[in-house]
């Protein structure tokens, strides 16, 4: 009797549909189409897991100001907060991860104009942001959200102009921040970075990275790399640079590393590690490609692996916490050509892309940048 009730159990799980229930969740910033109206702006929370019966669908969606022109998000330390740059109005707002439901609020930076990127201190005490408009990064308190100092230009230094690109080294106590295009004159381009003391905000040297307009665009330092490195991309020149820390000069050594017009491709914009921090993934928005490199033998000299194509203007990345997917954004600020509004998924064991998510790139809405929730979070590097 006993095992014909067994029996009876197992033929009826056979027969029972397997529903999935697997989910990985994303927080996407979306604008309208340039001229589209009414214009609308929001951070859409999505299901990004191809697995997942809800893959593709917006799951939350909060509220942006429709002028904000919300550009970039990034987590403070302990994934408590979500910090969202803008280029319009309003430099900067925080949602409080820990609080449900969530809500977005804004914050009081009136010094910063065209917010863009975001470091944080390992103490969870400070943060900085770079101001692409005002020509200046800010120093925050990362409890108050508080302005602590402003580092800016004067007759003494040399600063770099349209900030952009910030990178943290806290062992060498050294900021490299970068200096790419005009807010609203993209032929008025810099190629320098500005080297800045951390602790201090002193501004200690400024150099020149590729040939006139170059842009220097981001700059991300190698977790854990011994001499300190980082690495620069030049988005009008199209490679990418490596900056070696030189202990015994106190400054770096900027040498170009890849050029990406060997492979068609152009206009290099973010950088991402594995967790191994063996492989690197470069995202070039024109046409659109996810480039991984292998730098487990020299970070010095990364070699392409693969360059995959996503849509034209890919942008942001995340990865699955198992590193099965790579999610990449396609949409760069809604330049021509670069603009595609869509979210493909990488298959990082076949390289090859296998979805693609349209859901806002259907409603009008392109996105502009895409992190995981903190439950899926694994970037160490930003």
């Amino acid at each position: 009797m006993k095992k014909t009730i067994t029996n009876a159990l197992c033929s009826l799980l056979l027969l029972t549909p397997i529903i999935s229930s697997a989910e990985m969740l994303a927080m996407v910033n979306y604008e309208s189409k340039p001229g589209q109206e009414p214009r609308k702006e929001g951070v859409a929370i999505i299901d990004v897991d191809p697995e997942s019966s809800n893959f593709g669908k917006i799951m939350n969606d909060l509220p942006l100001p429709p002028d904000a022109v919300a550009h970039h998000i990034f987590y403070n330390k302990d994934l408590s907060k979500a910090y969202i740059t803008a280029l319009g109005n309003g430099a900067l707002r925080v949602i409080n991860m820990k609080h449900k439901p969530y809500e977005i609020e804004s914050l009081n930076v009136p010094e910063c104009q065209v917010a863009e990127d975001m470091v944080f201190t390992t103490d969870k005490k400070t943060w900085y942001l770079t101001c692409m408009g005002s020509s200046n990064v800010i120093v925050g308190d990362a409890h108050t959200d508080k302005v602590k100092q402003v580092i800016a230009a004067n007759e003494k230094e040399k600063f770099v102009k349209y900030p952009h690109g910030i990178g943290l080294n806290e062992d060498i106590d050294r900021m490299i921040v970068t200096s790419t295009v005009h807010p609203t004159n993209l032929s008025d381009a810099g190629e320098t970075v500005t080297v800045i003391k951390a602790s201090t905000g002193e501004v200690l040297s400024t150099h020149k990275v590729g040939g006139a307009g170059s842009s220097t665009v981001e700059a991300v330092f190698v977790p854990h790399a011994n001499p300190p490195t980082a690495y620069i991309n030049t988005m009008f020149e199209g490679k990418l640079w490596v900056a070696t820390w030189q202990a015994n000069h106190d400054d770096f050594e900027f040498k170009p590393a890849y050029n990406f017009a060997d492979i068609g491709q152009g206009v290099p914009l973010e950088v991402y590690f594995n967790q191994q921090h063996d492989k690197l993934f470069i995202t070039t928005a024109k046409p659109g490609a996810l480039n991984i490199f292998d730098i487990s033998q020299s970070i010095h000299e990364p070699k392409l692996i693969k360059s995959i194509p996503t849509a034209a203007g890919a942008h942001h990345v995340v990865f699955s916490p198992d590193e099965k997917y790579a999610i990449v954004q396609n949409s760069f600020i809604n330049l021509p050509e670069m603009d595609d509004g869509s979210i493909s998924v990488i298959d990082l064991h076949t390289m090859e892309k296998i979805k693609s998510i349209d859901t806002l790139k259907n409603q009008g809405f392109k996105p502009n940048c895409i992190v995981m929730l903190p439950q899926w979070h694994t970037d160490d590097a930003h």
